[in-house]
């Protein structure tokens, strides 16, 4: 059974929507051994910044929800790249893949930025990858540590049968739109429109790492410069999840916003840019800079 679409919705309608359509192309690139599973890939380049921002998508999101960070910050230099993942079934197999991506985009090193489930998984990323220290930084947006705090934890494992259409009612049960203001009722209207986009296949797989028992080993990556992103407003995780991050995360830097519900990315562009902006300041004129502007200061003043 498939999901009737809504009606085309505000931002995909936008100006600066077709713009970052037209301006930067969307890229399939297979790494794995078979040949079949293909990350989809928006890069604003320049491609000489080997240290990039890299956005991870939650589960209803394709790698277009960040095209507000990529047009914002590629404007001001910032080289910002949006991956969306092909079917994977566990967190080891993501990660693997996600190393693989790199190593064909050629980065040793990135910044990442994932909200929800690609938060959860950049922190993963960054746990399995201690040795190679393949991450700079990370910045987390209404994310959590622990799959345990999701009901279908004894179901997950069924994921993989159950029609489209009723595991995207899971996820749409989180999209409210009673006391929202019009910004967040697009952001949420964009969202529906990437959910519908998923193939069962796409969204089970990301149930299913999104809901089976895992949790991050936060000892072994508080280290990195680390910024928290959060919302005060209603947003699908509980208080208690956000204070476990703060806990667990005692060197991060809070970055608040007053509201924005679950998107904030679409919904408050311009507070998260900033946000993203500031975190990226604290390397700008080294070797792990992600703007080329910096770059280019650095090399004309030397």
């Amino acid at each position: 059974m498939k999901m009737l679409p809504i009606t085309t919705s505000e931002l995909s309608k936008s100006r600066e929507y077709q713009s970052f359509r037209s301006s930067i192309p969307l890229r399939k690139i297979v790494v794995d051994s078979d040949g079949l599973k293909g990350w989809k890939v928006y890069d604003s380049s320049p491609k000489s910044i080997k240290c990039p921002l890299v956005c991870l998508p939650p589960v209803s999101g394709t790698a277009d929800i960040y095209f507000k960070q990529i047009l914002g910050l590629s404007a001001k230099g910032y080289r910002v790249i949006a991956v969306e993942p092909p079917v994977y079934w566990d967190v080891k197999e993501w990660c693997n893949g996600f190393r693989r991506l790199l190593d064909y985009l050629q980065l040793k090193k990135v910044h990442l930025f994932g909200a929800s489930l690609g938060g959860f998984l950049a922190q993963k990323f960054a746990e399995y990858d201690t040795q190679s220290s393949r991450v700079a930084s990370l910045i987390l947006c209404n994310t959590f540590l622990d799959t345990s705090i999701f009901s279908y934890h004894d179901s997950a494992g069924m994921f993989w049968i159950l029609p489209s259409l009723v595991l995207k009612k899971m996820v749409m049960g989180n999209f409210r739109t009673d006391k929202v203001d019009n910004e967040i009722v697009d952001a949420i209207d964009f969202m529906v429109e990437r959910l519908d986009s998923l193939s069962q296949q796409d969204l089970a797989s990301r149930l299913t790492i999104n809901c089976i028992n895992s949790s991050v080993q936060t000892e072994k990556i508080r280290y990195l410069p680390i910024t928290i992103i959060d919302v005060f407003d209603e947003y699908a995780l509980s208080n208690d999840v956000r204070e476990d991050m703060y806990k667990s995360y005692p060197n991060a830097k809070l970055a608040h916003l007053k509201n924005g519900g679950n998107f904030p990315y679409l919904s408050r562009p311009a507070e998260v840019n900033l946000h993203l902006q500031i975190h990226l300041r604290q390397f700008d004129g080294g070797e792990f800079a992600a703007s080329f502007r910096e770059q280019f200061i650095e090399k004309e003043s030397s």
